[in-house]
């Protein structure tokens, strides 16, 4: 049985989440637990003055919410029949990533899937706060999937890497587990900024990922440009990727990757889904 819990706003971008994770693991029995939080927004104080006890606004807000999760069900419930899937809901009034942190605790949630619209304006985050927040921020391993993105058969998975730290056994069987769901073939990109040649622990650890994965059709490229994001995206096109992932270990590495100085411009992200393994 696999955990795997997907916040829902009600939109079109959550349900287009929604929607590829039930066919990312259509062959795999799955509890999806889809929660709605309604996030506490600071105060005001441009406000109106007139004072409604905490308790009862709670109440309301989640009386509707509820409501809409029921409606979501019956949404679902017109989809093809799985047997091997089940969903639950739940909807909190709170603060975002403390009610997605408390579900992952309570539940023993694997996985986290989150539709992303990203975010306007300079210097954002192009992949949205909420899911930003996320993926920095609650040990749990996230997939996220941009907007608009369709659900296709996974055959080439890419994995940035500068290959500078060690890699976990238990977070490689995460990523080999999902490869062998789907028989996909897994490219390693490493982008050299500067022309140098590999460490001895960078070749080690070179080595450990052609070990780990020598049953498992595989390849590893060299892309030579400063900007890693740039790298990642002509990466994306070149080998004709079906999603990306990443290990949250190396958090430097992933922001370089998903921060860009102008949202405006197109990044690899906004049409390829990607997963973030925490350990």
């Amino acid at each position: 049985m696999k955990n795997i819990l997907i916040p829902t706003d009600f939109s079109e971008n959550a349900w287009n989440a929604l929607i590829y994770g039930v066919s990312l693991f259509n062959k795999v029995k799955c509890t999806f637990y889809l929660i709605h939080v309604n996030a506490i927004k600071p105060y005001s104080g441009n406000e109106p003055t007139m004072f409604i006890p905490p308790e009862i606004l709670e109440e309301s807000i989640l009386t509707q919410s509820r409501k809409k999760l029921k409606s979501l069900l019956e949404k679902i419930q017109k989809l093809p029949s799985n047997n091997k899937h089940t969903f639950q809901t739940k909807a909190v009034y709170g603060f975002f990533t403390d009610s997605i942190k408390k579900e992952v605790l309570n539940n023993k949630i694997e996985l986290i899937i989150m539709g992303t619209k990203g975010a306007s304006g300079t210097k954002a985050i192009s992949i949205g706060s909420n899911t930003g927040n996320v993926i920095t921020k609650v040990p749990c391993a996230v997939l996220a999937i941009p907007e608009k993105t369709k659900y296709h058969y996974p055959k080439e998975i890419g994995f940035p890497t500068d290959f500078l730290l060690g890699y976990d056994a238990e977070i490689m069987k995460k990523i080999k587990d999902i490869i062998l769901l789907h028989h996909s073939a897994i490219r390693f990109l490493y982008v050299a900024s500067k022309g140098n040649g590999l460490s001895l622990d960078q070749l080690k650890n070179r080595e450990f990922l052609k070990e780990y994965f020598k049953n498992i059709a595989y390849s590893f490229h060299i892309l030579k440009e400063k900007k890693l994001d740039i790298a990642v995206q002509h990466f994306v096109e070149s080998c004709n990727l079906d999603m990306i992932v990443m290990v949250a270990k190396n958090l430097n590495f992933i922001q370089r990757i998903l921060i860009r100085p102008k949202v405006e411009k197109i990044s690899y992200h906004t049409t390829v889904p990607f997963l973030v393994i925490h350990e």
